[in-house]
């Protein structure tokens, strides 16, 4: 038996027909039918029932096809792993990480770690942070970096970070020595506050502002990096994580406004894990090297 026969079987069954098939394997079409009837041969059964040009599966073809593509994907992964091999990868990491975290820290820290670590083969996933718990269930995730923490009772969860976080308002063009401070109560007056661009802090947050400023217009914006685009365009202001604006900070497209009114919260980066192996341990040993 031959994997090309089987994969033709399955390319059949979801088309219901062979010359779809065979433009989709790029083969022709008697191929598709000597495969199919070489196959057919080899399990002693018949697999489709002809019809014109269409076929369908007979009962023991359904039954065959969950079997078949079970090969297949057995087939697919060892190919994928004897590639890996081949370039030189040892292990295989694959990590769930939050959107947030991605387009902070992520890529400064993974250029580093694939340099120092160029056997471990590397897959990363961006999943919402209340996805990752998910993800590392179900183990299509080794290890999942998240702003949620998880009480699952099979998860091992701990925090990487703690971030403070800050109320983020547009540059008004002055001078940052001689200007007055901005006014974190007229900020919020005269603009709309971008909300829910963190899974954990908005809805208290949301309020204990309205608790303080009653007439506040808020626009829930759930994405920091579209949250951040607004701010520079001035459409609003928003309170979000330090580490998510240092370098708007640095580069003066964005401002810190001290909020001394509101009791501000924490932010925190968390690692979640369902086994903690060695791959996993030599991540985070790597990962606690550097801060946000």
């Amino acid at each position: 038996m031959e994997f090309s026969w089987i994969q033709t079987f399955v390319t059949a069954a979801e088309c219901q027909n062979f010359r779809r098939a065979s433009e989709l394997l790029y083969i022709s079409q008697p191929s598709v039918t000597v495969h199919i009837q070489l196959l057919e041969k080899e399990l002693g059964i018949l697999l489709f029932l002809r019809e014109g040009r269409k076929v369908r599966l007979t009962e023991e073809g359904k039954v065959y096809l969950t079997h078949a593509k079970e090969l297949l994907a057995v087939y697919q992964e060892g190919l994928l792993k004897l590639n890996s091999f081949q370039q030189g990868y040892t292990s295989h990491l694959t990590l769930a990480i939050s959107p947030l975290i991605a387009d902070t820290i992520l890529p400064f820290v993974l250029k580093r770690y694939t340099s120092t670590y160029p056997q471990v083969e590397i897959s990363v996933k961006i999943v919402e942070s209340a996805e990752i718990e998910h993800a590392v269930l179900s183990e299509s995730a080794d290890l999942g970096l998240s702003c949620m923490d998880s009480l699952h009772s099979e998860i091992t969860s701990q925090i990487l970070y703690r971030d403070r976080v800050l109320l983020a308002a547009p540059h008004d063009g002055a001078d940052s020595e001689s200007a007055l401070p901005l006014d974190p109560e007229e900020l919020l007056t005269s603009n709309y506050l971008l909300t829910h661009n963190h899974p954990v802090y908005w809805d208290s947050l949301c309020r204990a502002v309205k608790m303080k400023i009653p007439g506040v217009r808020m626009m829930e914006v759930t994405q920091i990096h579209i949250t951040k685009r607004f701010i520079a365009e001035g459409l609003g202001v928003s309170f979000l994580p330090a580490s998510t604006v240092r370098r708007e900070l640095l580069e003066g497209r964005l401002l810190e406004v001290d909020c001394p009114f509101l009791p501000l919260p924490e932010a925190c980066t968390y690692a979640i894990m369902k086994d903690v192996h060695k791959k996993q341990k030599e991540f985070l040993a790597f990962l606690s090297q550097f801060r946000i």
